[in-house]
């Protein structure tokens, strides 16, 4: 699917494309909606230019309790833990 957004729209935000898309996907990751891996896909992002971005918004990782205990569950398959 593709969306298309009319140039005016995109002279009014005063923003370039790839500008628009990214506050878009960051948007949606504070929504969680998305997680950082798609924005990371869909923008080009590193990971440290990702958290470089979430950091000027003063936005913090999404990463909860399960998401620890996930992390932990595949380091200790790996024999990391």
């Amino acid at each position: 699917m593709s969306v298309v957004i009319p140039d005016d729209i995109l002279q009014a935000t005063q923003m370039t494309e790839d500008e628009l898309k990214l506050e878009i996907a960051i948007m949606l990751y504070k929504q969680q909606k998305i997680s950082s891996g798609k924005v990371r896909t869909w923008t080009g992002l590193t990971v440290i230019e990702f958290q470089h971005e979430l950091a000027k918004r003063e936005l913090c990782i999404n990463y909860d309790v399960e998401d620890f205990q996930s992390d932990v569950k595949t380091l200790r398959s790996l024999g990391l833990l």
